[in-house]
């Protein structure tokens, strides 16, 4: 008699396990789209002081596009190389790089 218990039991439990309920996880994207009102012009129509300093600050790094926004501030991108990302340098009309943008 005690083993017949002992099996129901067993058979009760085994079946509550499997009645658990399904986790479903739902993956949730943040996209985050950057704007900014920068619009590109020729490397040509920089300012001369802008030029100036991007030779004297930056004299290993090749300037690759240019931008500018309605404020005259200037977003330049550089290459400094191969081996090496390009990366953006924000300026003013007058050449004095932005510290933070």
């Amino acid at each position: 008699m005690k083993k017949l218990i002992l099996s129901a039991v067993i058979v009760l439990g085994t079946l509550f396990m499997n009645a658990e309920a399904a986790i479903i996880k739902k993956s949730v994207w943040n996209l985050v789209y950057f704007q900014d009102d920068y619009k590109e012009i020729k490397v040509d129509a920089l300012p001369a002081e802008v030029k100036a300093t991007l030779e004297k600050s930056f004299p290993e790094a090749k300037l690759v596009k240019a931008f500018v926004n309605g404020k005259k501030q200037y977003k330049l991108e550089l290459n400094s190389g191969e081996a090496s990302p390009k990366h953006y340098v924000f300026t003013d009309a007058k050449g004095v790089i932005a510290e933070k943008h």
